[in-house]
This record gives C-alpha cells, structure tokens and sequence, in this order.
C-alpha cells in the first residue's frame, strides 16, 4: 500500500514537473515573440524617419530652435546674417545683406556652436570660423545668378574697319563663374566676413584676329566705280541686295572666288525684284535686274587688283555703265564670273552701293604690281540692223523707237603689269558682242481718236568714240 502510495506521487510529481516545463517554455516564447515585435517596431520607427533635408523635415521644426539654451544665439547669429557684406566681383563692388545671399542660421549646429562660444559670443565663433550658418543653395544660386546680370562684360569681336582700312582686334570678355561664386559664398558665410571675392572667368571672343583670316587690310589693291540711276527703286534695291553679299568677304591667299557661290540664288524668295536686264540682246524687265552691274563693278577692281580671272562673260551687248569690252555677265546658276587670289596674301572686297554709284575696293597688302593697264582695240564693226513693228493704236503714220539699235563689235582686251616702266607681264582676251537690232513702232490707226503712248526710256550705250582705249591705275 505504502509502496503504491509512494509511486503514485512520483508519477503526480513528475507530470507536475512536466506542465511547469511546458508553461515556462510558452511564456519564454511569448516573450521572445514579444521583444521581437518591439524591436520591430522601433526598426520600423527608424527607417520611416523623416531623412534629413527632405520635405517632411523641413516642415518640423528643428529640435534646438526652441532650446532655451540655444535662443539667445540664434538671435545674436541672426543678427549678424542682417549685417552688410561687401561683394566684389570684378570691377564691381556692392553692399548686401547675408540673408540676401541665402544665408541661413543652421538650426543643426547650434547647440554644439553654443557649446563652442564663450558666453553666447559670436565674435569667438566667427574668430573660429565655426558660425552656425549655412547656405540655402536655391536662395545663393539666384542672388549670384542676378549680380551676373549686371557685372558680365561680352567680348568684343575682331573686325575689318572697311571705310578705315584697318583690323579693330578682338577684346576678351569677363564672367562672373556662379559655382566658384557659391564656393566662395559658402567659406566666407561660416567665417562671418565682413567682404566676398566671387571669381570671374575670362570670356573669349567668337572671331579673333586670327580667325578672322585677314590682318592687313591697309591697301587698295584695285578699284572700280560705276553709276546708275537713283530713280529705278527696284534696280537699285537688287544692286544693295547683291552688294552686301560680297562686302567683307575674304578671299584666302591662292583661294578661288565665284560670283555665284558667294552672292547665292537671285530669286524672290531672297529679295530680289523686278528690274531691267539685258535678255538676248533687248533691254526687258526681269528678277534680280542689275546683279550684272554688281558683277561688273566687282570685275573691274579685281582687274586692276591682278586677280587671275578664271572666268568671264561679257553681255550679249555692251553696258551703258561700262567701257565697253570691260563688263561681266552673271546668271544664276549658270553664268558665273570666277576668279582666284594669285597672293601669299589674303585680300578681301570692299564694297559700297550708294548716292548713284557702285563703288568696289579691293584690300590687303601691298599690291607687287605698280601699274597695271586695261587696253582694248576694236578690231571689227557689225552695223545694226532695224525692225518695224505696225501697232494699230498708234495715229497711222506716227511712230516711236521701242529699242535703240547697236553695231555689234569684235575686240581684244589686254591686261598689262608693270614695275617701274618696264612691262612684266601681259594677258589678253577676245571679246564679241552681237548688233543690237533697233525695234521700230509704226502706226497704222486712221482713228482721230489715236493717241501716241507715253515715250519710253531707251537703255543703251553709247558708241564707243575712238577704237581703242586704255585705262591705268
């Protein structure tokens, strides 16, 4: 009985020992689980913190703006960022305020400032260059950014000074550098400075004396003057429209030049109007009127300039602006008067439409040459022939020129170099312009009522006086 009693306690005991084992085991667990979740939790906390600079920081406030401990510096800092600093920036100097240049009191660094100063003192931070400020980049970028505004000076451009004849050189510009700037901004805010240096950077010009391609524009190679009407608007709009394509251009030493090239497509898309022009041999409006005399003018300075010409047309009749047996048609695209620059030199055209004249200038260096001569000689005279035309508006009997007429002519056209007075070289050329055909309008009306129409304007030049010629220069 006894030993039955004795192990029937055992067994209660160790059944005991049994659940006791398994409730400490379940709550070891449960506190496990439960450290486990606060853990968590404050990982969570941390990692969704607001991050310094974001927005959800900047919108809470900074922990030491409202640390008594700290105010009475914020104060005294804040103080110091409404002082004045002096800006230099080139030549110019201005006053302004810290706070106008995005300084800012670093809300951050204040209680360890605090703990640096010496009673609140400001002046041993900025001895230490340890002030609790910072740059507000935004703000600093757009005050740097308007001072630029008003202290960048541009370069200034090489030149060729046509009328003077001389090369103005090119001045480099300066420019406030806005990042150097922000650096320096960003050292002297922390060190409280009384002034600021923003740096400048030199700005290079976009044509410079080299570049340019020409540095000696001190001689008249050759020149050539024509003249036109000043009552043909039209006209003379085409001769300026043509001219300023060619005035300034340079022509590299040994370089070739074409007239069409360098003038472009004479068309209403570029400009050009409707003026008088000289098509198969009769006097007839059409675009572009007067780019020949342009092309004209342009060849007899470059003539005497000792140009080589590669290519030259002359009109199918003489020009009443030009000796003749010394003019240059041009016709886009075809028709082209071509030359090259013979020079170790570079040379560049000068030219002048105005007051009735076409004035060319060839410029560059001293010209090897010191005459050189046009001559021509007339070698053969073609008398025109002459065309009625019966117009039925006119009274019968009356009649009126519509076109002049013109003898046609064969010459020869020499180029002469000379230096001193001896003859070093000579070029010569055939040239041919057809008879002009002379239009006649005769009437034919017995109508009383006919009128004669208004007298036209004959275009055409006059016949050469002598059957040679000679011009120098």
């Amino acid at each position: 009985m006894n030993e039955q009693s004795n192990g029937s306690g055992t067994a209660r005991a160790r059944k005991s020992n049994v659940y006791f084992g398994v409730a400490g085991g379940l709550l070891a667990l449960a506190g496990g689980l439960a450290a486990g979740h606060l853990v968590g939790k404050d990982a969570k906390a941390a990692t969704t913190a607001p991050r310094a600079g974001s927005a959800e920081a900047a919108a809470k406030p900074a922990p030491a703006a409202d640390d008594p401990s700290t105010r009475a510096l914020a104060q005294a800092v804040g103080e110091r960022l409404g002082k004045t600093v002096t800006v230099h920036a080139g030549a110019t100097q201005i006053a302004l305020r810290w706070s106008d240049l995005g300084a800012v009191i670093d809300h951050d660094d204040l209680p360890f400032a605090e703990r640096r100063a010496k009673n609140n003192d400001v002046a041993s931070l900025v001895a230490a260059g340890a002030l609790p400020v910072r740059v507000d980049r935004d703000a600093a970028l757009a005050a740097i950014a308007k001072l630029k505004g008003t202290v960048d000076r541009a370069a200034t451009d090489a030149r060729m000074d046509l009328e003077a004849r001389t090369i103005r050189d090119d001045e480099p510009g300066t420019g406030l550098d806005v990042y150097g700037s922000l650096a320096a901004l960003e050292s002297a805010a922390r060190t409280g400075a009384d002034d600021v240096t923003f740096p400048m950077v030199p700005l290079a010009a976009r044509v410079t004396r080299q570049t340019l391609g020409i540095d000696d524009i001190s001689h008249v190679l050759g020149t050539w003057t024509t003249h036109f009407s000043v009552s043909d608007k039209d006209r003379n709009f085409n001769l300026k429209l043509a001219a300023s394509k060619l005035n300034g251009h340079v022509i590299a030493p040994h370089g070739a030049f074409s007239f069409n090239d360098t003038v472009g497509e004479r068309s209403e898309r570029e400009g050009y109007k409707i003026a008088h022009v000289i098509q198969a041999g009769e006097m007839v409006d059409g675009l572009a009127g007067g780019t020949c005399q342009i092309s004209t003018t342009l060849f007899g300075a470059s003539f005497f300039a000792g140009l080589q010409i590669d290519h030259v047309s002359n009109h199918s009749r003489p020009s009443a602006y030009q000796p003749i047996g010394f003019d240059a048609t041009v016709v886009w695209p075809d028709t082209d008067l071509k030359m090259t620059n013979p020079y170790d030199f570079p040379i560049v055209i000068h030219y002048r439409v105005a007051s009735g004249e076409a004035n060319v200038e060839i410029l560059g260096k001293q010209r090897p040459y010191d005459q050189v001569v046009f001559e021509r000689d007339i070698l053969e005279e073609t008398p025109f022939e002459s065309e009625d035309r019966m117009d039925e508006t006119m009274p019968e009997g009356s009649e009126t020129i519509d076109q002049a007429g013109f003898d046609g002519y064969k010459i020869k056209r020499w180029r002469k170099f000379y230096k001193g007075k001896k003859l070093v070289r000579e070029e010569h050329w055939d040239v041919a312009y057809k008879p002009v055909t002379e239009y006649v309008r005769k009437g034919t009306s017995t109508d009383p009522e006919a009128k004669m129409p208004a007298e036209k304007e004959l275009h055409g030049p006059k016949p050469p006086s002598e059957g040679s010629g000679r011009i120098s220069q």
